[in-house]
């Protein structure tokens, strides 16, 4: 396999081979780690935050929004990069395992299918009010927050460039 056939391994949109992927970790006693985003335009606050996302266990698994979901999100103008250029900018990263896209406004029932140990959001949502909490929680899971590094956000870096 090439380089970039390895990337792009790593991007699925196949819940049945990624839940199948997840009981391997887990059989092996593998900590599965969660988070998901638009990540439109790839930035140094979304590279630091995925690291520490990375560091709290042994897989780091992205759910990423659709193109569709994005637009309902964030308006018409977005997403500026496509699905698929996004999901192949985060399986570049080596300490991200796989990315996941998911169609819905929240990732919910993706997390309820894939039933991660460790669930990441921005420190900017508190515990409860993350998407898939009461999940991650009641299967005896941990829900953590990391700090947004200041001064890094696609919707800066877009206002930038178009001023």
């Amino acid at each position: 396999m090439d380089n970039f056939e390895i990337l792009s391994a790593r991007v699925s949109t196949d819940k049945t081979e990624l839940k199948r992927q997840i009981s391997i970790y887990k059989f092996k006693g593998e900590k599965i780690v969660f988070t998901n985003g638009c990540f439109d335009i790839l930035h140094r606050g979304h590279i630091e935050y995925l690291a520490k996302a990375a560091d709290l266990g042994d897989v780091l698994i992205i759910g990423l929004n659709t193109d569709g979901s994005v637009k309902r999100l964030k308006g018409e103008s977005r997403p500026v990069q496509d699905e698929d250029s996004r999901a192949i900018n985060l399986s570049a990263l080596r300490f991200v395992d796989h990315v996941i896209m998911f169609d819905e406004d929240t990732p919910y029932e993706l997390i309820k299918e894939l039933q991660p140990d460790i669930l990441v959001k921005g420190s900017d949502y508190k515990e409860h009010e993350i998407v898939g909490f009461d999940i991650v929680k009641n299967n005896g899971g941990k829900v953590e927050t990391i700090d947004f590094v200041e001064g890094y956000s696609t919707t800066d870096i877009l206002k930038k460039a178009c001023s």
